[in-house]
C-alpha cells in the first residue's frame, strides 16, 4: 500500500469557525482515504472531530508551552515530529502564518485559506455597499485543500448517525418522546442576540404545545440565570447549560429535530451534525460567508433591510452603529415560531 499523505490542519479558534471545518475535513477523508489529517487546535475542540476516520488531534497549549514567539517555534518543532507532508492553514492569522512559513522554509507544501476580507468589507461598509453573497468559508477551505492537490465535493455531505444517549444525559433531558427543539439564545456580541422579551414569547409559544420539548443551551452563571427565566415554569423546557460536558452536549444536539440559534457557534455545531438549523441575524448577515453548512437560505431569518438599509453593519457583530440597536425587533416571534413548526412537520 502507498504511504498515507499526512496533512497538518491548523485552526486554533473560535468555536463556530472550528466547527465549520468539520464537514470539510469529513468529506476530505471520505473522498481521499489516502489522506491522514492531524487537526491542530485548542484542546476544548477535540470532541468536534471524534469519530471521523483518519483524523488525529494535536492539542495546542497557547497559555504555556506554545505561548509567544518562542512557543510557536516549539509548536513547529512538536509538529515536525509528526512527519507531516503538508500544512493547511485554515486560520491564516499571525500565529498560524509563523508555523506554516517555517514548514514552507523546510520544504513542505503549504496552503492557507483566503478569508475574502475585501469582499466582506464591501458587504458591510455604509457607502457604496455591495450587497451580494461572498464565497462561503467552507468553500474557501475546500480551495485551500485543492491547492494541495485534493478536490472536495460538498454537494452530498455525509453526517454522523444520531448518538445513543447515555443514562446520565437522559436524567437531564428526559427520554425522547416528543419533537426536540434546541434553542441557543446567546452570541458573543449583543448585536447578534434576539431581544430577551421576544425570545421569551418564542419559547412560551413552543412550550404551549405538549408534543414539543425545548432544550436551552448556553454557558456561564449569567446565561444560566437568564435561561432559567426563559424556562419559566414550563415542564417541557429544560436548561442544559452547566449540566453536561461538551461531548454530551454534542450528543444531545445530534438528536435534535431542529436548532434555533443566533449567528453563533451553536448554529455551526448543529450544522456539522446534520441537524436543521434556523438562524436569526441582526447586525450580521449570511451573505458574509458564515451561513451554517448545508442549510437552505430560507432557514436564515434576517432583520429588515428596508427599515435598516445599512445592514449588515459588521461581519462579526462587534460594531455598534447609532440607531441600529433594535434591528432584531423587526423579526417577529410569530415568524420564528411558524418557521420552526413548519420544519418539524
Amino acid at each position: 500500500m502507498p504511504k498515507p499523505i499526512h496533512i497538518a490542519v491548523i485552526r486554533l479558534s473560535a468555536m463556530g469557525d472550528v466547527a465549520m471545518t468539520v464537514p470539510v475535513l469529513r468529506a476530505l477523508v471520505l473522498q481521499h482515504p489516502e489522506v491522514q489529517l492531524t487537526v491542530v487546535s485548542r484542546p476544548f475542540f477535540k470532541p468536534f472531530f471524534n469519530g471521523i476516520p483518519n483524523v488525529d488531534f494535536f492539542a495546542v497549549d497557547l497559555n504555556k508551552r506554545h505561548k509567544g514567539f518562542a512557543g510557536l517555534l516549539r509548536l513547529y518543532a512538536d509538529l515536525r515530529k509528526l512527519n507531516v507532508d503538508a500544512v493547511a492553514d485554515l486560520h491564516n492569522v499571525l500565529r498560524s502564518k509563523v508555523v506554516r512559513n517555517l514548514f514552507a522554509l523546510s520544504g513542505k507544501k503549504v496552503s492557507a485559506t483566503d478569508k475574502g476580507r475585501e469582499a466582506k468589507k464591501a458587504l458591510t461598509r455604509f457607502e457604496n455597499k455591495i450587497f451580494a453573497p461572498v464565497k462561503p468559508m467552507v468553500e474557501r477551505h475546500c480551495a485551500t485543500f485543492a491547492e494541495l492537490g485534493f478536490t472536495i465535493d460538498l454537494t452530498n455531505p455525509k453526517f454522523p448517525k444520531r448518538a445513543n444517549l447515555s443514562e446520565k444525559i437522559i436524567t437531564v433531558t428526559g427520554t425522547k418522546s416528543e419533537k426536540w427543539i434546541g434553542i441557543a439564545p446567546f452570541a458573543q456580541y449583543e448585536s447578534k442576540v434576539y431581544p430577551f422579551d421576544l425570545m421569551k414569547k418564542v419559547i412560551d409559544a413552543l412550550a404551549s404545545d405538549p408534543s414539543l420539548k425545548v432544550l436551552l443551551f448556553g454557558g456561564g452563571e449569567k446565561e444560566i440565570q437568564l435561561l432559567n427565566q426563559l424556562r419559566n415554569s414550563h415542564s417541557n423546557v429544560v436548561v442544559l447549560a452547566g449540566k453536561l460536558k461538551l461531548q454530551q452536549e454534542l450528543e444531545v444536539i445530534s438528536n435534535l429535530d431542529v436548532m434555533l440559534s443566533m449567528d453563533s457557534g451553536n448554529a455551526h455545531l448543529a450544522a456539522m451534525l446534520g441537524v436543521k438549523v434556523i438562524t436569526l441575524w441582526g447586525a450580521t448577515h449570511p451573505f458574509a460567508g458564515f451561513k451554517p453548512f448545508h442549510q437552505p437560505d430560507d432557514f436564515c431569518i434576517t432583520a429588515d433591510r428596508n427599515e435598516y438599509p445599512l445592514l449588515p453593519t459588521s461581519v462579526y457583530g462587534n460594531k455598534k452603529v447609532d440607531g441600529y440597536g433594535d434591528v432584531m425587533r423587526t423579526i417577529l416571534p410569530e415568524t420564528v415560531v411558524t418557521k420552526i413548526k413548519k420544519e418539524l412537520e
